[in-house]
């Protein structure tokens, strides 16, 4: 039910794709992308995607739509595709931010310790939130965009990945 539906990009460095479509041609709108420090199969525990936010609800533009109750209450899940899985997508927190939290905008979360303390975080900071029994053993996956075009404002949905 959104306009998020692309193939997801992974660079050397997070500014390779922000202008490059999927076949390294220039594109304004950039790709879909992982964050390079992230491993390409979403096996880390937290994984963190990034897209621009398109005035016309492409790429993430609907990613800042979740802000509002109705819509995060209508779309409660997604799917991701890799080519040997494929992962549900169980929508559960919306979070407004700056583009320099090093909480959210740091995708290396290394043991259940971290993890816990990024879902509670999550919890604490959201706009829209609702609870599916996260624990510290889940992947978690973030979706983030700029809130509007020339600011460091950001919105970030996040969903549990389940095999």
């Amino acid at each position: 039910g959104t306009h998020v539906d692309y193939p997801i990009v992974q660079g050397e460095d997070d500014m390779e794709y922000v202008n490059k479509g999927v076949y390294g041609e220039f594109s304004l709108s950039g790709t879909v992308f992982l964050d390079s420090e992230n491993t390409s199969d979403f096996s880390d525990c937290y994984n963190l995607l990034f897209g621009h936010h398109m005035a016309n609800g492409a790429m993430f533009g609907d990613v800042v739509e979740f802000k509002n109750d109705d819509y995060f209450q209508e779309h409660k899940t997604g799917a991701l595709f890799l080519l040997d899985d494929t992962y549900k997508i169980t929508l559960f927190a919306c979070v407004e931010t700056q583009e320099f939290n090093n909480k959210i905008y740091n995708p290396i979360v290394q043991g259940k310790d971290n993890l816990d303390t990024l879902l509670k975080y999550i919890k604490d900071e959201a706009v829209q939130y609702r609870d599916i029994s996260l624990n510290h053993d889940d992947k978690i996956i973030g979706l983030s965009t700029c809130a509007e075009a020339g600011t460091n404002e950001r919105v970030v949905l996040f969903g549990r990945l389940d095999k």
